[in-house]
């Protein structure tokens, strides 16, 4: 019987797109107007005889009857012409059953109460016009409140249902966007990780390249000797450059390595970044200063390792031939204190320096940031420039 006689939340869409479902509800809201209206008709005529007030009733409940099908667009306009009729006409009471519910299905309960109000004291009325042989007017009047009471309830309840159910389809459809948002950022995300860890593994071994490189085109009349060294740094440099890259790839791919961070370079292989620096003609000293009570967390470790990279990556772009001052300090309890800095620049840099994008202070920085530190880089008045960042190292 609910599902016979709801109508559905927006009246308008569903009367031009009506389903099969719809025109199953609106055949039996109508039958049930039927009944109801025959029931109290013949009431009626039993009482006071066939006379031509009761072709006028017959007329009127059956137009009511065929209103039914409007009843989703106009339900209060309906309801109260209804409401109205209901005074002198018995045929109608099935069709303002019918809309009394509708009103419960589709408007707030303000709206509902007048409408129900109305047609409480409605039957007041008729109930004084026409008396029921069978029960007084008092108990009419309990009989009817009550019908309606229940109507209104029944009709609430179905209304609320329906607000549940749209709530609860449009909270799945929020978590399937959250969701897929959630994903979009995981990719991007991880495109994020891949053009730092990129950044950081290439540029520091490309410019190492472009150094001897360099050394070749300007030195064309070195000793065989020296050009068959140069050479031999540069393959190396280029096969070491692969094999970072291959490192940086089985990282990116692996979910287990990527959780834990294996397979990336930390401060316990400085000394090697500093040789190859090193050779690559570079001034680079290192000043230690940490307390000897053990290495700080992994996260820091590589942070701090990629911030020495970076810095002396950066010192071989823009200020080749500059002295390299690598700074470690701090402890646990005080925090792990890194700096890279170099000399100011004495000569101008050729045209053919090595490129830069900009964007690896862009990723060191959101490292350090992940790291839960500070980073902070700044040119000083005399030229040089100084790259440091204060990372945490709790006990």
């Amino acid at each position: 019987m609910p599902a016979l006689l709801t109508a559905d939340v927006s009246p308008a869409e569903r009367h031009a797109r009506r389903s099969p479902r719809d025109w199953a509800v609106d055949v039996a809201a109508f039958l049930i107007a039927i009944v109801f209206g025959i029931l109290g008709f013949v009431e009626v005529v039993q009482v006071d005889g066939f006379t031509w007030l009761r072709i006028v009733d017959l007329a009127v409940g059956a137009s009511a009857c065929v209103a039914l099908w409007w009843r989703r667009r106009w339900p209060v306009h309906l309801a109260v012409i209804m409401t109205v009729a209901g005074l002198f006409s018995p045929a109608t009471s099935g069709a303002l059953v019918v809309m009394i519910f509708t009103v419960a299905v589709h408007r707030r309960f303000p709206v509902v109460a007048g409408i129900a109000a109305a047609n409480i004291l409605g039957a007041a009325l008729y109930f004084r016009i026409y008396p029921s042989p069978d029960m007084s007017w008092p108990a009419s009047m309990v009989f009817i409140a009550l019908f309606t009471v229940a109507i209104v309830a029944w009709g609430m309840f179905v209304r609320a249902r329906r607000q549940l159910v749209i709530s609860l389809r449009e909270r799945a459809r929020q978590a399937e966007s959250e969701a897929h948002l959630r994903v979009e950022q995981a990719r991007h995300r991880e495109r994020e990780r891949i053009a730092r860890e990129m950044h950081d593994v290439l540029a520091h071994r490309l410019s190492l390249l472009s150094v001897h490189a360099n050394a070749l085109e300007y030195r064309p009349d070195a000793p065989p000797e020296d050009l068959a060294r140069v050479s031999g740094v540069i393959r190396e440099s280029a096969h070491q450059a692969l094999q970072d890259l291959r490192e940086v790839i089985g990282v990116l791919r692996t979910p287990a390595q990527r959780a834990d961070g294996a397979g990336q370079p930390a401060l316990e292989e400085l000394t090697s970044l500093v040789t190859e620096s090193t050779q690559a003609g570079m001034d680079v000293t290192v000043v230690d200063t940490r307390t000897d009570e053990g290495d700080p967390p992994p996260l820091v470790d590589r942070c701090a390792y990629r911030l020495i990279q970076e810095g002396l990556t950066n010192a071989r772009k823009h200020a080749p031939g500059t002295a390299v001052t690598i700074s470690l300090g701090g402890g646990p309890g005080e925090g792990l204190r890194v700096s890279v800095h170099n000399a100011p620049l004495r000569r101008h840099v050729a045209d053919g320096s090595i490129p830069g994008a900009g964007t690896g202070l862009v990723g060191l920085r959101e490292r350090v940031d992940l790291a839960g530190g500070l980073l902070s880089h700044r040119s000083l008045p005399d030229g040089g420039f100084t790259l440091s960042a204060e990372l945490p190292w709790p006990r």
